[in-house]
């Protein structure tokens, strides 16, 4: 092509691939907007502050502190009902569709409500009835799931989630994953947990080193020893810990979350700053740019394109091979593999 220009409209055409998106976090202040107001109109005596004032568009910072709340006693109540659920998934499926994803991995901790009631099972259930009819209407974007286990959770309950897990393996389910809040929990009781996933075929993917006290040497070679397919953020990470993953990239493949990480505070500095230079520029890691939380961030995946693509440098063929090194670490198997490696070859000769 003549214009061989970086801008919005070529990363969002790029076909794309998500693998660390919380479904949680990537539903757009709009969508909880909608389920607020009709939760309001069901219910005048519903207290419930607007999305719009408690999640504000033009706000994308927040500290790791003030972060883990907004799901914790805010979006979980707002989205509580199946109904709720329902629509915020449907809706984020689109959102990442229209961005240009053609595949995607949510991953989501299965969640109750007894008020509503809301099982962990029938929820897990309803999010992947909800991703089922949606593949049905459309053959664009592929979508699998990762069910999550909470760092706070005791061995019981991160059992339950991969009981769970196994359970809709059939159904979609493809990995599980250890996340959030990382300055909580002791991340050492879970060695059974994922071994279990492991034997039953599950892949696994860690919440790796996001802050300074959860990235402690005994904790990071901790889930080291588990065997991960995949580690997301990888922020705060010593050397020797760094060498042994590159050491380890064949079998490890990397989530790098740039607009999260800089937002959050997580790293000192900003976009140019970021690990991402690192891992692109001298490793041959499977590198996959993510959007963690979309919906708090407000930085969609074909935005986290054009920011490597503004902070690092990379053109348009840097970019397709961006997306062709996250393929290598998908959890969905050799044939949505070699689908989206399709896609990017019909995408390369059509724009490069």
């Amino acid at each position: 092509m003549a214009n061989h220009v970086v801008d919005a409209s070529f990363t969002k055409r790029l076909p794309k691939v998500e693998l660390h998106a919380h479904l949680t976090g990537s539903i757009s202040v709009l969508t909880l907007h909608e389920i607020w107001k009709t939760r309001k109109a069901a219910d005048a005596a519903f207290s419930m502050q607007d999305p719009l004032v408690a999640l504000p568009l033009d706000k994308v910072s927040y500290d790791i502190v003030s972060f883990f709340p907004l799901f914790d006693s805010y979006i979980y109540d707002l989205c509580s009902s199946l109904s709720a659920i329902r629509f915020a998934t449907e809706q984020v499926l689109r959102d990442f569709q229209a961005d240009g994803v053609r595949y995607l991995e949510l991953r989501t901790t299965p969640r109750e409500n007894t008020l509503q009631g809301v099982t962990k099972e029938l929820y897990v259930s309803t999010v992947l009835d909800v991703i089922d009819s949606f593949s049905h209407q459309q053959t664009e974007m592929s979508t699998y799931l990762i069910i999550s286990v909470d760092r706070r959770n005791i061995l019981e309950q991160a059992m339950q989630a991969v009981d769970l897990a196994i359970q809709f393996q059939n159904r979609g389910v493809v990995g599980v994953d250890l996340c959030g809040n990382p300055a909580k929990g002791d991340v050492s009781i879970f060695r059974e947990v994922f071994d279990k996933a492991k034997a039953a075929g599950l892949k696994i993917t860690l919440h790796f080193a996001e802050i300074p006290e959860s990235s402690t040497r005994e904790e990071l070679r901790t889930l080291l020893s588990y065997e991960p397919d995949r580690l997301g953020h990888v922020v705060n990470v010593p050397d020797d810990i760094r060498d042994e993953i590159v050491s380890r990239q064949k079998d490890i493949g990397l989530e790098l979350c740039m607009s999260c990480n800089v937002h959050a505070k997580m790293i000192p500095g900003s976009f140019g700053d970021h690990h991402f230079g690192y891992y692109w520029k001298d490793t041959q890691c499977s590198i996959s740019l993510c959007t963690d939380d979309v919906g708090i961030f407000q930085s969609s995946v074909s935005n986290e394109y054009l920011l490597a693509a503004k902070h690092f440098g990379l053109g348009r063929d840097d970019l397709a091979k961006l997306s062709r090194r996250a393929v290598d670490s998908i959890f969905g198997g050799e044939a949505e593999k070699d689908r989206m490696r399709k896609l990017l070859s019909a995408f390369e000769k059509k724009e490069l």
